[in-house]
């Protein structure tokens, strides 16, 4: 973890700052903005954006290939409120981000993680949704198992997860999709990959193609012994919002196109950072408002437990503090799920970053 300290009467200030313009309900920006938030991004500008936002990867304890929160659609409905003409997401971790960005469709999205892992994890995503017309495409492609027959635009995610389940994967369609994964980022996009990240990109798609649509949270880490508290691939996908509306990333080729779009546009830029270090949450605060953009929605999943049991917190809460936010900015946060047998079951709720966060210096 990256410690940041700053002092108590700068705490105090920015605090105070915050919970001023919550209360005047008007926009954490400058109004005289330079230029608005793109609408697409150019290959060479979002490479240098990757690298400059950055920090120093750390480590975790997890390779969090997938989320291990089943209940993280409940909160969409009252995450959907901030979104507007302006709006930017930031996020962590894996492919949970795409669910929410397909429900809050932001004019762009920055996904901050510790892991340099979770970076590579993204430029595979990224690889995979541009290459691919469709959903089942898709998931043919992530899990490396030839496209059964009948799945349509209109298949649900269950019955593209029910077909794909009784298919195995290749060593032929594993080594081309890799192939083709690579040669998409270096050379469609000329991203400069390291050896290092190569190898990382195998190791995940290794991963998730060996184990497919039953991939868990600790899969990887467990030799591939199934777990009952979490949730598999399949199950996040398949789940729906308090309403029963299912809104899984891969519910609809509508929101897969969205998605599809957005990361071709290069819209989603995946950073390395700690949420208390020095740089990459800042440099992301300075970007969107120097173009008028304010952020809609941040979800953290459980990275505060981390920062708190770390003695990070109030630094997190200057950089959060520190970004464009309105009377609506949303934050999602991942807890632990108190009821008996839950074990390390999680469960999300959602509220004002601004609310929340304007106090920080003080606890």
């Amino acid at each position: 973890m990256i410690s940041r300290r700053i002092s108590l009467p700068r705490r105090v200030a920015c605090a105070a700052a915050l919970a001023a313009v919550v209360a005047l309900g008007h926009v954490a920006h400058v109004r005289a903005v330079d230029v608005a938030l793109p609408a697409a991004i150019g290959d060479e500008e979002f490479w240098r954006l990757t690298s400059e936002f950055s920090e120093r990867a750390g480590t975790f304890q997890s390779d969090n290939l997938l989320s291990n929160e089943r209940d993280l659609q409940q909160v969409i409905p009252d995450l959907q409120r901030g979104a507007g003409d302006t709006s930017v997401y930031l996020g962590v971790g894996p492919e949970q981000n795409f669910t929410y960005i397909a429900a809050v469709r932001p004019k762009m999205a920055f996904i901050i993680d510790i892991r340099r892992g979770n970076f590579d994890l993204h430029l595979m995503y990224k690889a995979l949704f541009e290459l691919s017309a469709d959903r089942a495409e898709f998931v043919s492609r992530l899990f490396a198992r030839k496209r059964p027959e009948g799945l349509t635009a209109t298949s649900s995610a269950a019955e593209i997860f029910e077909a794909f389940a009784r298919v195995e994967p290749t060593d032929g369609l594993y080594s081309q999709n890799m192939r083709a994964i690579v040669r998409h980022l270096t050379r469609t996009h000329g991203f400069v990959l390291s050896s290092a990240d190569t190898l990382r990109l195998q190791h995940i798609y290794t991963a998730i193609s060996t184990y497919g649509p039953t991939i868990q949270y600790s899969t990887s880490q467990n030799a591939g012994r199934w777990r009952s508290t979490e949730p598999t691939y399949r199950d996040l996908m398949v789940a729906t919002d308090r309403s029963g509306q299912a809104r899984g990333f891969l519910a609809s080729e509508e929101s897969f196109a969205f998605l599809k779009k957005f990361e071709t546009d290069n819209l989603l830029v995946p950073l390395i950072g700690n949420f208390a270090g020095p740089h990459a949450i800042r440099a992301v605060a300075d970007y969107i408002r120097r173009r008028g953009g304010t952020v809609s929605a941040f979800y953290f999943s459980n990275v505060e437990e981390y920062l708190k049991q770390d003695g990070l917190w109030r630094d997190f809460c200057e950089n959060v503090a520190a970004l464009p936010l309105t009377p609506t900015s949303a934050f999602v946060r991942a807890v632990r799920d108190g009821r008996p047998g839950a074990g390390f079951a999680l469960t999300n709720e959602v509220g004002s970053l601004g609310e929340s966060f304007k106090s920080c210096s003080d606890e």
